[in-house]
């Protein structure tokens, strides 16, 4: 099958960085083996969550050796390379960097506001040139761009594009997609509090926030709805949703940041412009993680 191996939950994984603002690798093994802990699928770098815009290049290839190294059960590793420059994206390819991972996550260009045309021919020139297969990834939240169904329909044709990570939040969208795709074409949910939903539409998994703090109830919730134990992965899913507010309502992840700091995993510190959650919502996230130990 074309994209096994990126079925079930994935986590975007967070970047520790440490008081003085420097990337806190020992943080980063402690978080990379927390997560193999929750009996993930595979493990996603440098995303969003990542803070990757602020991360120098150097810096990107040293957390990605950490977590090669911090990988003991050799999960699949997922990589973020997008750019709004085709170009210099192509020739990224070319650094050795990529002979270490087993695929990539590519976001829609940025601040440019390419048409579909456009989006297209993007996707398709990187896809040729990329060493590893290609997961698109659409978050028009932040890049201001729908890749529409159509579009990422044509794409799927490409045998170099494996998936796509679907964060627009538009179930019209999603329906098509998941109604027209080629079999072995990926649908990921890009959103947490919208895995269900997706899963019980067809969708094959999650690439999950939560899952930095909570792996083993995410990865639960997904395997359930993968076996259409419905029921099971419900209770997990309302367990969760206050936990969901917590990471978005001030911006991700400065939520995540906060409450994997409150789990003793890693210090809640950001890079500007991301600034820390507010102290109020430091106290809902504390209330939060007191009940969901509760429950176990």
């Amino acid at each position: 099958m074309k994209g096994d191996s990126f079925k079930g939950t994935g986590v975007a994984l967070a970047t520790p960085f440490a008081k003085d603002g420097s990337v806190d690798h020992a943080g980063l093994e402690r978080l990379v083996t927390h997560t193999l802990d929750g009996g993930l699928d595979y493990l996603v770098v440098m995303g969003t969550t990542a803070e990757s815009p602020t991360l120098s290049m150097s810096e990107k290839a040293d957390v990605l050796s950490t977590v090669v190294s911090s990988n003991k059960k050799g999960l699949p590793i997922i990589y973020g390379a997008g750019a709004n420059d085709t170009a210099e994206l192509c020739d990224y390819f070319k650094d050795p960097l990529f002979s270490t991972v087993d695929a990539i996550l590519s976001v829609a260009p940025y601040y440019n506001k390419p048409s579909q045309k456009g989006l297209q021919a993007h996707f398709e020139k990187i896809a040729d040139h990329s060493p590893v297969p290609v997961i698109l990834y659409n978050v028009p939240s932040r890049t201001v761009v729908n890749l529409e169904a159509s579009t990422t329909l044509c794409l799927a044709q490409h045998e170099n594009i494996r998936g796509i990570k679907e964060a627009s939040g538009d179930f019209n969208q999603c329906n098509q997609l998941l109604a027209e795709k080629p079999e072995d074409f990926l649908v990921i949910s890009g959103e947490d509090m919208i895995t269900l939903p997706l899963l019980s539409m067809g969708a094959s998994g999650v690439i999950s926030v939560m899952a930095n703090a909570y792996p083993k109830q995410f990865s639960t919730l997904v395997n359930q709805a993968l076996l259409g134990k419905y029921d099971k992965a419900r209770k997990i899913h309302l367990s969760l949703v206050e936990m969901g507010r917590i990471l978005s309502e001030e911006g991700n992840p400065a939520g995540l940041k906060c409450v994997l700091e409150l789990l003793g995993i890693c210090e809640g510190v950001l890079r500007l412009p991301l600034v820390p959650i507010s102290p109020e919502l430091k106290v809902r996230a504390q209330k939060a993680i007191n009940e969901l130990n509760k429950k176990g």
